[in-house]
């Protein structure tokens, strides 16, 4: 096999610093002669950098050749941005300087003679991945003449820094710089089988690419497969075992997209790059796979003297169709602070090939699909700014701002940290990464962690299910530094994995010292009460249920009406002892996108109260294990009239309270909204509650 790698010779650097001491996107090395091809007349080297650099390509170098056999040339290098991986090759950069200049840009149109012998009674292909790789193709070439390449060719190759190697592998890198689609040729004979699997590979399974490098591969990485082994390394390298050499007589010819990140995972894993794996990290036409096939076998025919087989292989899924975006004119002006008419803007647009259709003061294109760049409205607008020319824009004297109230989410989001900063918090911002044994205490029953590959984060290789083991991470180095009584809360996202594949959360979670276990409880319900409220109003049905559950000795599920949104407690000693905490702690976590969406709150404005209020207080003694939640809805089910209000005080323990027993105190207030209330008219709605809550708990009333 051979792909466009450093056995060509390739000069592209990605790493250097060029002459502004600027790290550039990519440099992209442009023969001037080879750009001329594909105009009507040709653009001097002043020109070609001008019109190029004002559009958006800097130029960053530019050299005068003296190529062999007497030929001169001027190559030029041009920074392109990642988001523009069309313009990684001639074609693409001369589409732009077609543009910029008004000239006629006349594509190659490859011509292939019908083919002879059918290619499904050559070769084969299966495609087990078509989540790495959507697009497969491949064509058989026969009667192949490996030899020296034309000296058009070589000239080609050599004005971009590449060495000719022979008319097979030159054809390939001549037309992965002209389309910028990488394309692969194989020795057919060399494939076991005849056939193409396209799969990950084992682990730890050998490869030797064609640079002589020996890897062992890894489970995610994708690979080209023979019938018995991989011969290359799918969108990056091929392997040794199946190159293009003088003997090779019958070829493969693949054409394929492969998934960006795929490829760059394993690049980066196996330090191994090339010119493929550069194009296809950012990203390649898919309308332009075939056309590719088309253009290098037309040319390996011309320049070989071979066969053509009759018919192509494609896998995979259906290519898309090109995507319909509109823009808004008067959109457009305001950005840009420019007046162009909609006949103006289209224009730009119509030299871009983008096919404007202008109704009243939109505009609506036709998006090629080699424009994987033009996603909103915004990248239209950008595309007019810069064939207008920046430089014919504009400078206002003056900022006109239009001041708008901030977004209810966004005051929401303040607010709570108002809330709780109020409470004694502090923010913090942690590592959304965690190691895997700290991520498992916390996972919800049917989640699983979500882990990333242990050779990016060796330690901490796993994204975090809950923010709790953040925090507790945080407070453990609080411990380390002598910090004592510190309150945490964090906002930020979650992930698990489960049936519906990766789910992302947003939580809020909370910490405190509880070294007083019922007073912190009580202190941390308060907060999310008081926040509850002040986000959405005093009725919007917030209520702690006491649950059991492993990993903490105090826990209560928090609901919002029928939702449940989180779960607040103490964590056990055991769960402490995990992240190496002495003090005992009070934590809370809850669902930050149904607290934050209650906002704005709902009031219910009424009259200050005209009479006085009588408030009684009673203390009773009831068994440990009754909760204050029970008694509540006891005294609610009496209905005692002109009951305003119930409260809860407090809990005691210890003498003269029996064992197993506590000392419960809660206060009813009671109002006539129509006139003054008598104490004789309440002691009757009194003594009706501590009868229900003798005959509910076998309550004694404290003297």
């Amino acid at each position: 096999m051979i792909d466009t790698d450093e056995r060509g010779g390739n000069r592209l650097e990605t790493t250097r610093v060029d002459r502004h001491g600027r790290l550039p996107s990519a440099s992209m090395k442009v023969s001037l002669d080879w750009l001329n091809s594909y105009f009507d007349r040709p653009c001097l080297p002043q020109e070609a950098e001008a019109e190029l650099t004002r559009v958006g390509f800097p130029e960053d170098g530019q050299e005068s050749l003296n190529l062999p056999g007497g030929a001169t040339d001027t190559v030029i290098d041009f920074e392109v941005t990642s988001n523009r991986s069309d313009c990684l090759s001639h074609i693409g950069l001369a589409r732009e300087l077609a543009a910029a200049t008004g000239r006629q840009f006349q594509a190659p149109q490859p011509e292939l003679a019908p083919g002879k012998t059918p290619i499904m009674e050559l070769a084969q292909v299966e495609n087990n991945q078509p989540e790495l790789c959507p697009l497969y193709t491949a064509r058989v070439i026969n009667e192949v003449q490996v030899g020296p390449s034309p000296k058009w060719l070589r000239q080609r190759l050599e004005a971009i820094g590449l060495r000719p190697i022979n008319n097979v592998v030159d054809v390939t890198n001549f037309v992965l710089h002209e389309l910028g689609q990488p394309l692969h040729a194989f020795d057919l004979d060399k494939l076991a089988g005849s056939r193409i699997v396209i799969r990950c590979a084992q682990e730890n399974e050998p490869f030797v690419a064609i640079d002589g490098s020996k890897h062992q591969l890894q489970s995610s990485m994708l690979v080209i497969a023979d019938a018995q082994r991989p011969v290359a390394i799918a969108g990056i390298m091929g392997g040794l075992d199946s190159e293009v050499g003088n003997q090779t007589t019958n070829l493969l010819i693949e054409s394929a997209i492969f998934d960006p990140l795929s490829v760059r995972r394993t690049s980066r894993t196996l330090k191994l790059s090339s010119d493929s794996s550069f194009r296809f990290e950012r990203g390649v036409d898919p309308q332009g796979v075939d056309a590719a096939s088309q253009r290098v076998c037309a040319l390996i025919v011309e320049l070989t003297g071979a066969t053509l087989a009759d018919g192509v292989i494609t896998v995979g899924r259906p290519l898309p169709t090109p995507r319909e975006l509109a823009m808004r004119c008067d959109r457009c002006n305001a950005l840009l602070g420019t007046d162009l008419s909609p006949q103006q803007q289209g224009g730009h647009l119509e030299r871009l090939g983008l096919q404007p259709q202008v109704k009243s003061q939109t505009i609506t294109c036709t998006i090629p699909t080699y424009r994987l760049d033009l996603q909103r409205e915004v990248d239209l607008i950008e595309e007019v700014a810069r064939h207008h020319g920046l430089d014919n824009i504009a400078v206002q004297e003056k900022i006109h701002i239009v001041a708008r109230p901030p977004e209810p989410e966004r005051q929401a989001r303040q607010t709570v940290s108002r809330i709780l900063v109020g409470h004694g918090f502090h923010e913090t911002v942690t590592s959304s990464f965690i190691a895997e044994h700290l991520a498992s205490p916390f996972l919800s029953p049917g989640d699983e962690i979500v882990s990333l590959f242990a050779e990016q984060r060796k330690a901490e290789s796993t994204l975090r299910p809950s923010l709790l083991p953040s925090l507790l991470a945080c407070r453990k180095l609080n411990q380390d530094s002598g910090n004592q009584v510190v309150s945490l809360f964090e906002i930020a996202a979650t992930w698990t994995r489960g049936d519906g594949g990766i789910q992302e959360h947003r939580r809020l979670a909370l910490l405190r010292d509880a070294e007083d276990a019922n007073i912190a409880v009580r202190l941390l319900r308060g907060c999310i009460e008081e926040m509850f409220e002040i986000l959405g109003g005093p009725d919007v049905g917030l209520r702690f249920d006491p649950i059991d559950t492993p990993g903490w000795s105090v826990a209560a599920t928090i609901w919002l009406g029928p939702d449940r949104i989180g779960q607040m407690g103490i964590l056990d000693e055991q769960l402490r002892e995990l992240f190496d905490l002495q003090l005992p702690l009070v934590v809370g976590e809850l669902d930050a996108d149904a607290t934050i969406g209650l906002f704005p709150p709902k009031r219910h404005v009424r009259d200050l109260p005209r009479y006085p209020a009588i408030e009684r207080d009673l203390s009773v003694v009831i068994d440990d294990t009754i909760r204050w939640d029970q008694v509540a809805a006891v005294i609610q089910d009496t209905d005692p009239a002109l009951l305003e209000q119930l409260r809860f005080l407090g809990t005691y323990h210890g003498k003269p309270i029996p064992p197993g027993h506590k000392s419960l105190s809660l206060r009813l207030i009671f109002r006539d909204p129509d006139t003054t209330l008598r104490h004789e008219q309440v002691d009757p709605q009194v003594a009706t509650v501590i009868a229900a809550l003798r005959g509910s708990f076998n309550a004694q009333l404290r003297s």
